[in-house]
C-alpha cells in the first residue's frame, strides 16, 4: 500500500469516527496518532483503517474503531487519571488511553497477548503504560483506586471488585449482558451515596471470563 493510500485510508477513518458519534477532539486526535496497523498482522492487516472489529491472537477480537472512540469518549479521560484497563487485547484501546491519561494499567488474562501489547507499546515509545498478564475481573487492587476504568469484555453484571476499586467521582465504561446476545454498553458513575448507571447503545463483545488463559 502506498503512503498516499495510507493517507486517504487514514481521512476516511477519522470521517467514519466523526459520522459514528466520535466528536471529542482530545480522543480523535489520539486516534489520528495511535495507527491501528500496528496491532493487526497477517491476512487483516490492509483492513485495518476500516470501521469493523477483526480476529487477533487467542481467540480475540480488536473492536471496532468507532466503538473504541465512542467508549473512550464517554470514559472522558482527563490529562491526570490513573485509568485501568480490562482486557488488553491487542494493545490498541490502551495506546489511544495514553495519550489522554497520566497513567493506565492494562490487564488480560492472556500472557501472549499481554507480551505483544508491550512490544508494541515499547515500539511507540508508550511508556505510561504498564501491562500485566492477570485475571482482570479482580481488577488491580494494589494500584486501586482509579479515576477511569474500562472493560473490553461483557459481564452479566458490573464485576464488584472493579466497582470498589473505582474513586468517588471515578467513571467506569463496559458492556453488560448475557454473551450471546446482544449487550449494552453502560458508564457507571461512582457518587458519595452510590452509583449511577447510564446505558449508552447495544454492542457485541468477547465474554468476560474469569482465571488465565491456556498460555498463561
Amino acid at each position: 500500500m502506498s503512503e498516499d493510500d495510507v493517507a486517504t485510508r487514514k481521512m476516511q477513518f477519522l470521517f467514519a469516527l466523526r459520522s459514528k458519534g466520535v466528536t471529542d477532539q482530545r480522543v480523535l486526535e489520539a486516534m489520528e496518532k495511535i495507527d491501528r496497523g500496528a496491532f493487526i498482522k497477517g491476512l487483516f492487516a490492509e483492513r485495518a483503517y476500516e470501521d469493523m472489529p477483526l480476529p487477533i491472537a487467542c481467540g480475540q477480537t480488536i473492536s471496532q474503531p468507532s466503538v473504541v472512540g465512542l467508549m473512550t469518549q464517554a470514559l472522558n479521560v482527563r490529562p491526570r487519571d490513573k485509568v485501568l484497563e480490562v482486557g488488553t487485547g491487542s494493545g490498541y484501546q490502551a495506546a489511544i488511553l495514553s495519550l489522554l491519561a497520566r497513567r493506565v494499567y492494562t490487564v488480560d488474562r492472556h500472557k501472549r497477548l499481554v507480551m505483544e501489547a508491550r512490544d508494541i507499546f515499547a515500539a511507540m515509545d508508550l511508556s505510561n503504560i504498564t501491562a500485566i498478564s492477570s485475571d482482570g475481573s479482580f481488577g488491580l487492587p494494589d494500584q486501586a483506586p482509579f479515576d477511569r476504568i474500562i472493560v473490553t469484555a461483557a459481564a452479566e453484571d458490573p464485576p464488584p471488585p472493579l466497582l470498589a476499586q473505582l474513586k468517588v467521582g471515578g467513571i467506569m465504561v463496559l458492556p453488560v449482558g448475557q454473551s450471546d446476545h446482544v449487550q449494552s454498553l453502560i458508564r457507571v458513575t461512582r457518587t458519595e451515596d452510590g452509583f449511577e448507571y447510564d446505558e449508552l447503545r447495544p454492542v457485541r463483545f468477547v465474554p468476560l471470563i474469569e482465571g488465565l488463559g491456556r498460555d498463561g
